[in-house]
Formats: C-alpha cells, sequence, structure tokens
C-alpha cells in the first residue's frame, strides 16, 4: 500500500505541474493578454490545429540561468510551446511564443526547445509553423540568447525548399528576430497589434531624428503593401489562422510528395465563356486579371499571395480539376500590367516556391514590357528582371502559358515563353505577340519614310496597320512554332487541365551542380 500511495502522491504530482504549464504561472498575464486583444499561445495552437491533436515536447523545460533575478523565475516552458498535431489530418509542427512568460524572449533553453522541434519537422518532412509573439532576444542570458537565433536562421535555411515554413506574426518582432520569418516561405501578420522591425522607433529617433509608431515603422500594412515581408495581412488572429490552414491544405507536407488533390463536382470541360466579356478586345483598355483566375478556377477559389504588394502581377494558389497549380499574371488593372522591379521579384520568389513543392505553373500573358524610367533602371530593373527569368528557366515542374492580349518585348520571354523552357504555349486570337506595339515600331522602323511622306499622319496610320497585318497577326508566333496552338477563350479551363493531366508525370533534371547563382 506504500508503493502505491507513493504512486498517487506522484500522480497527484504530475496532474499539478501538468495544470501550471497549462494556465502559466501568473493569471494576469492572461489577462493582459487578452486586454491588448491577443490570444494565448495555447489558444492559438487550439484555433491552427485539429481539434485534440496536439502533442507538446517539452512542457517541463527549464531555464539554467542565473543573475539578474532569472535564478528566482524558472516558469515551465520557459516561454515557447513547442510540438505538432494535425491540419486537415495531416501532420504540422508548430511552435508559439508565450508572450505571458518573459514577454515571450528568447533564451539558452527557449532557443533549444525550437532547434529541436525544427530538426523534427525536418526529419518527420512536415510542415512548420511558427506564431511569433516575442520581444527579441532574453537580455539577461546575453550572447547564449544570440546563439539561439543563429541556430534558427540555419535551420531555417537548412529547411528552404524541403518543408513549408510559415511564420505568423502575433506580436511584437525587433532586431535579429526579424530574420527568421524572412527566411520562410510566407508570413502573415495581424493589424494592430504585429510589428516587425531590425531597428525600432526609439532607435530610429535616436539616429535619424525620425519620430515613428510602431505600426508606422513595421506594422501590418506597411509590410503588406510596402516592404512586401508580409505575404497575407489580417484583422484579427482568428481569421489569420484560418487562412493558414487554408494555406496548409493546398501545400505538399514536403518536397518529396505532390499537393493533395480534392475531389470537385466542378467539370473540366466547363466553358468559360465569361472570358470573352472580361477581356476586352481593345488591348488599351484594363480589367482585373483575378477574375480571368477565378473563372478558370474550381469554383473560382483561389488564394492570392501578396495581394497588396506590387500588385501589377497577381500571383495565387488554385485549384484545377482538384489539382493545386500557382498562377503568374500581369495585372492590366494596375500600371497596365507592366513588368517592374518589385513585380519581378514577387513572381520569382512565388516560382521558385511553386517550382520547390512540386506545385504546376500557369502563366497568363498580357504585358506590354518593362516598366521605363530613370529609378527603374537606378534601382536594378536589370538584376530584378533576371530573377524571374533565372526562377522560370530553373523551374522543372510542368509549366504552361497562355498570351491573352499583349505579351511584348523581353518581358514576353520573361513570362515563361516557349523559348525559356515552357512545356506548352497557348494564345487567345486577340494575342499580340511582338519586339513592341506596332505604334513604337513604325515610328523605328518608318522613320524616314513618314518623315519624307506629304501626309505623314497618314502614312504614319498605314504603316502601322502594314506591321500589324505582317508581324503582329494572332498566327504569326503559332505558324514558327512559338505558341503550340490559338485555342478558344471558352476553352481554356479544358485545354489547361487536359495539359495538366499529361504533365502530371513530368520528369526533369537540372545538370549536376551544388546550387545555381542566381542574380541578387
Amino acid at each position: 500500500m506504500d508503493r502505491l500511495a507513493e504512486v498517487e502522491d506522484r500522480l497527484a504530482e504530475l496532474k499539478k505541474v501538468k495544470q501550471l504549464v497549462h494556465t502559466g504561472p501568473d493569471p494576469a498575464a492572461t489577462r493582459r493578454q487578452h486586454d491588448k486583444g491577443k490570444l494565448t499561445a495555447r489558444e492559438r495552437i487550439e484555433l491552427l490545429l485539429d481539434k485534440d491533436s496536439f502533442s507538446e515536447v517539452e512542457p517541463l523545460r527549464r531555464h539554467r540561468a542565473s543573475g539578474f533575478g532569472l535564478e528566482d523565475r524558472r516558469p515551465y516552458t520557459d516561454g515557447v510551446i513547442t510540438g505538432w498535431g494535425t491540419v486537415y489530418g495531416r501532420t504540422v509542427f508548430v511552435y508559439a511564443h508565450d508572450f505571458r512568460i518573459f514577454g515571450g524572449a528568447l533564451g539558452e533553453a527557449h532557443a533549444q526547445k525550437i532547434h529541436k522541434i525544427m530538426d523534427m519537422a525536418i526529419a518527420a518532412g512536415a510542415p512548420l509553423v511558427s506564431l511569433n509573439d516575442g520581444a527579441g532576444a532574453r537580455i539577461q542570458e546575453g550572447v547564449v540568447a544570440l546563439a539561439g537565433y543563429g541556430g534558427i536562421f540555419r535551420r531555417n535555411t537548412q529547411a528552404s525548399g524541403v518543408i513549408p515554413q510559415i511564420s505568423v506574426m502575433l506580436g511584437p518582432c525587433a532586431g535579429g528576430a526579424a530574420y527568421s520569418p524572412a527566411l520562410t516561405d510566407f508570413v502573415f501578420m495581424v493589424r494592430e497589434t504585429a510589428q516587425m522591425f531590425i531597428t525600432g522607433p526609439d532607435v530610429v529617433a535616436a539616429v535619424t531624428g525620425e519620430k515613428v509608431s510602431q505600426n508606422a515603422l513595421g506594422g501590418a500594412d506597411v509590410h503588406g503593401e510596402v516592404s512586401g515581408v508580409a505575404h497575407f495581412v489580417h484583422d484579427d488572429e482568428r481569421t489569420c489562422l484560418e487562412d493558414v490552414r487554408f494555406l496548409l491544405s493546398m501545400l505538399p507536407l514536403n518536397n518529396r510528395e505532390t499537393p493533395p488533390a480534392e475531389a470537385t463536382d466542378d467539370p473540366a470541360d466547363r466553358l468559360c465563356e465569361r472570358l470573352v466579356d472580361l477581356v476586352p478586345a481593345d488591348g488599351a483598355r484594363p480589367y482585373d486579371m483575378r477574375n480571368v483566375i477565378e473563372e478558370l478556377s474550381d469554383h473560382g477559389h483561389y488564394l492570392e499571395v501578396h495581394e497588396s504588394w506590387a500588385t501589377n502581377v497577381v500571383v495565387a494558389l488554385s485549384r484545377l480539376d482538384g489539382h493545386v497549380v500557382g498562377f503568374v499574371a500581369n495585372q492590366p488593372q494596375v500600371l497596365a500590367g507592366v513588368l517592374d522591379t518589385r513585380a519581378s521579384e514577387k513572381a520569382a520568389r512565388f516560382v521558385q516556391f511553386c517550382d520547390a513543392f512540386n506545385i504546376p505553373l500557369v502563366t497568363l500573358l498580357d504585358v506590354p514590357g518593362f516598366l521605363p524610367g530613370v529609378d527603374q533602371e537606378h534601382g536594378g530593373i536589370i538584376r530584378h528582371g533576371a530573377k524571374l527569368l533565372y526562377a522560370y528557366c530553373n523551374a522543372t515542374v510542368p509549366r504552361i502559358s497562355l498570351v491573352l492580349r499583349k505579351a511584348y518585348g523581353g518581358a514576353y520571354i520573361v513570362m515563361d515563353s516557349c523559348s525559356v523552357g515552357a512545356d506548352l504555349s497557348y494564345a487567345w486570337p486577340s494575342n499580340e505577340i511582338a519586339v513592341m506595339g506596332a505604334e513604337g515600331a513604325a515610328k523605328v522602323i518608318f522613320r524616314r519614310q513618314i518623315a519624307a511622306a506629304d501626309d505623314p499622319d497618314a502614312t504614319y496610320a498605314e504603316l502601322v496597320q502594314q506591321y500589324k497585318e505582317e508581324l503582329m497577326h494572332p498566327y504569326y508566333a503559332a505558324e514558327r512554332g512559338l505558341i503550340d496552338d490559338v485555342i478558344d477563350p471558352a476553352e481554356t479551363r479544358t485545354v489547361l487541365i487536359r495539359a495538366l493531366r499529361m504533365l502530371h508525370a513530368k520528369h526533369a533534371e537540372l545538370p549536376a551542380r551544388k546550387h545555381g547563382n542566381p542574380p541578387q
């Protein structure tokens, strides 16, 4: 009986410890978190993962640091909750900073827990989601805290292109801590409560004299619209975590698998007759390319990435015939759909992600060229445009391009043309594929003839029409094998699905090398 009583005492003790682990050391800290409009780390994990699926790792971990009063404050978890669970039945690893403990600041034990769960995610071949709400390095622990960040960055890099990595910003993230989200595949941010910056407002004011609030310096809208650091921006944590779940449902567990397919009752041979009305025949008239993607996608559902940044190009994950695809498309509604430095970088990053995780690419072209201007040239449009070119040329996933209207100059080549390796290239009858628009071409080619004419304007108009008829008719590229077929817009969905079915088992290998040296 003594032995049984001892076991019962131990179990009772364990129950108390586990209760303390789950409630946290200070109930007032939970109230303060809620008063800020923020959920606790465990509440966030519950929203992210399937019900009752979370298995925690090292919940009883405590730091061993001393000095500055740390020896008297040794809470369980050390301010970070780590473990794994499922999202729609598939394994996902997660770590969540607990702002109630040391402000979520990272110390040695805290970092080691994150290192362990990252190693487990890589070994198991499953996505990693970080729920970030921390005050940076734990100053009381000195350099060992900084070394902890180094270990995280190294693992972020090792996991890149191996498992999907998603960072969810739900509170402050300052200094070197901001580099971990920047190394991951996707960054979600919540307005008002989340901020990211390398140097905070106080440092900025001391060094430059500029006074700026935390949100104005590194808030969600700043990173969603100006810097491009955030891929998704949300008003609250619940809708943010719902979208994280939705994104995970479209991604493979790792780079050795294909994305999960879903049964769909949206017919593969559904005609898209609305496309003729959605896309004006007049190449100078704008339209919203997102409406085209919606019409082509299964039941009109798609997830746009970087919705508010570099909006002259649209990148989105969608499904065709139940299979995940990545759309890259010019947006004629913004800057006529031209490519500039930011749009090139945005599209290149997305192409690289899709290629890393076996997601076929569908490119929709309506591009008048690269944006001209001194600012663009000095800003490195050559370098940034080359990023997109490199990404497409390096991609081995199935690649299909479709010219809706304009496709001029180098921008046509860069946007996954046949010559850079697209598996199949299609065009609508409204396509205009050329070095430049007829108006500009006529001025260059026939400059002297126009100047010598009795009626320069009439001669110019006549020569523009001649150039269009000879070099810009819809079958010119098809006659030379640069377009595989000119198709009826209404049949676009059917054509794309048939092509993707054929390319499903595509296998391509790049030359043996350690890695390429892409333009930066």
